[in-house]
C-alpha cells in the first residue's frame, strides 16, 4: 500500500475484548507438569467445593465494549481516557497482539507499534540485528532497511552500543532504538502508547517532532498519552474512552476538555499516593511518596484565592537510609505543561533519612502568580541528581477568581495563560509636539 493512499486505513466495528477475572494465565508447561496438573485438578476442585467456593472462581470483565470507529489515511489521532479505560487494550488489539472477543478490525497497510519497552525486540540479538529483524517483520526488504539504517542509528543515539545485545540496554536506550526503528521504516500506520514517558524530556520532544513529520508525510498515527499538551499539539482528532466504551469521537480540543473534566476533579486537597498507578516501575524502592496535601489559608476545600500564599506538604517513607534527601514539587497546567519547579536542595534544605522513617516537608510559595484555573501537583523524592520516587500529577487544585487581599470576585481574561507576572508600564513620547501634553 502506498503512503499516499486515501480513504480509511482502519475500520473498527463493534470491537469487544473480554477477560475472565480470577483466571490464572499459564505459561508453557512441561509434559511432567501437565501430568501433575491433570492428576491434581480434580482434588483441587473437590477442595474448593468443600469450602463453598465457586467451581469456576472467575467473572467476565469487558476491557472494550462495542467500540466502532473509522480512521482515514494520514490522520493523527489521540486516544485519551483514565487508567483502565481500555486505551492500551485497544492498541494491542489493533496491533494484532491480542485477539478480540467479538467484532472486526480491517487494516490496510503496514503497522509499526511501540506499546511497551522491549516489544518486538529479541533480547539476545544486538541493536544492529534487531533493526534488521524489525524491518523484516514489517515486510521491508533488506535494501530498504539498509537505506534507512544510518538515520535510525543517528536518531536513537545508541551508536556506541549498536553491537551490544539489547538485553543489556537501559529502558531509555530500549525506547530510543525501538521508536527510531518504528518511525523510520516507513509503516503506513504508527501506533505509540505512553511508553515515551520513559525517555528524557529532550528525547520526548524529538519523538513528538518525528510523529508530526510522519503525519505530514501522509501516514497515520495513533497516539496514547496522559500529556494533554502533547495530544493537543500533535493530533487533529481525539477519541475518548470511558469504561471500555467510546465516549467521544471528534475534535482534539473537545476530547481533551471532556477528559480533563472527568479526570481532574479536585474532590479533596489531600491525596493518599502510596497506591497510585501513575508511579513508574523504576521508582519507589528506596523512598515512597505517601501523602500530598495543599493547604489554603482559609481552609476552604474549593482551593486558593488569587494571590493567596500557596502552601503544600509532601510526606514520604524512607525504606532505606538516604543521605541528602530532598523534595521536588512541580506545578503543571491542565495540559501537562510544566509551569514551575521547586527543589528543596536548591534552597539548601535536605535531610538524612533513616530507614523506615516517615518525613513531612512543607513548602510555601508566597503570593503566587497563577491565574485562576485548575493546576496539577507533581512530586518527587530526590537524592542529589537521582530520582528515588516520582508521581506526575499526584493531585489537582483550583485558583479561584477571588482576590485574596479584598475578597472581590473578578472575571479572568480569556486565553490569558496560567501566569500573571508583576509589571510596570511606561509611555515614551516620540516627537512630543504630536502628543497631547496631558499624556503622562
Amino acid at each position: 500500500m502506498s503512503s499516499n493512499a486515501v480513504g480509511p486505513v482502519i475500520v473498527v466495528e463493534h470491537l469487544t475484548k473480554e477477560y475472565m477475572l480470577g483466571a490464572r494465565a499459564r505459561g508453557y508447561t512441561t509434559l511432567r507438569e501437565a501430568a501433575v496438573m491433570a492428576v491434581s485438578a480434580p482434588i483441587r476442585r473437590v477442595q474448593r467445593l468443600a469450602r463453598g467456593e465457586s467451581d469456576v472462581g472467575t467473572r467476565p470483565f469487558r476491557a472494550l465494549d462495542d467500540v466502532s470507529f473509522t480512521i482515514e489515511s494520514g490522520s493523527v489521532v489521540g486516544i485519551v481516557g483514565r487508567n483502565g479505560a481500555g486505551k492500551s487494550t485497544l492498541l494491542r488489539t489493533l496491533s494484532r497482539i491480542t485477539e478480540p472477543t467479538a467484532g472486526s478490525i480491517a487494516i490496510r497497510g503496514r503497522v509499526a507499534s511501540l506499546l511497551e519497552v522491549g516489544t518486538g525486540f529479541h533480547p539476545e540479538l544486538t541493536g544492529r540485528e534487531n533493526i534488521y529483524l524489525n524491518g523484516s517483520l514489517l515486510g521491508m526488504r533488506r535494501s530498504e532497511i539498509t537505506r534507512k539504517f544510518d538515520e535510525i542509528v543517528a536518531f536513537s543515539e545508541v551508536e556506541a552500543f549498536l553491537d551490544t545485545p539489547v538485553k543489556r540496554y537501559s529502558s531509555g536506550m530500549y525506547v530510543r532504538l525501538a521508536f527510531a526503528v518504528a518511525a523510520h521504516l516507513e509503516p503506513e500506520i504508527l501506533i505509540v502508547d505512553e511508553v515515551l514517558a520513559v525517555g528524557d524530556a529532550a528525547f520526548q520532544q524529538k519523538c513528538l517532532g518525528k510523529m508530526q513529520d510522519v503525519g505530514r508525510g501522509g501516514r497515520t498515527v495513533l497516539f496514547v498519552s496522559h500529556n494533554m499538551s502533547a495530544v493537543s499539539r500533535l493530533c487533529s482528532r481525539g477519541l475518548l474512552l470511558r469504561h471500555g466504551r467510546l465516549d467521544f469521537d471528534g475534535s482534539t480540543l473537545e476530547a481533551v476538555t471532556r477528559y480533563l473534566a472527568e479526570e481532574q476533579r479536585p474532590d479533596a486537597l489531600r491525596w493518599e499516593t502510596a497506591g497510585l498507578r501513575r508511579r513508574l516501575d523504576e521508582y519507589g524502592e528506596l523512598a515512597r511518596l505517601t501523602v500530598v496535601e495543599v493547604r489554603p489559608a482559609s481552609g476552604a476545600m474549593t482551593g486558593f484565592r488569587f494571590g493567596e500564599d500557596l502552601r503544600l506538604s509532601v510526606t514520604f517513607l524512607a525504606t532505606s537510609n538516604i543521605h541528602h534527601a530532598a523534595i521536588g514539587v512541580g506545578i503543571d497546567d491542565l495540559f501537562g505543561a510544566r509551569i514551575v519547579t521547586f527543589n528543596s536542595d536548591e534552597a539548601g534544605v535536605t535531610l538524612t533519612a533513616g530507614r523506615e522513617q516517615v518525613y513531612t516537608v512543607n513548602l510555601c510559595i508566597p503570593r503566587p502568580v497563577l491565574n485562576p484555573g485548575r493546576y496539577a501537583v507533581s512530586c518527587a523524592v530526590l537524592s542529589g541528581a537521582r530520582i528515588l520516587d516520582f508521581l506526575p500529577q499526584a493531585g489537582f487544585f483550583d485558583v479561584q477568581p477571588i482576590r485574596a487581599d479584598t475578597g472581590e470576585h473578578f472575571e479572568p481574561s480569556a486565553g490569558a495563560g496560567p501566569v500573571r507576572l508583576a509589571c510596570s508600564w511606561e509611555i515614551q513620547p516620540v516627537g512630543s509636539s504630536m502628543i497631547p501634553a496631558s499624556v503622562p
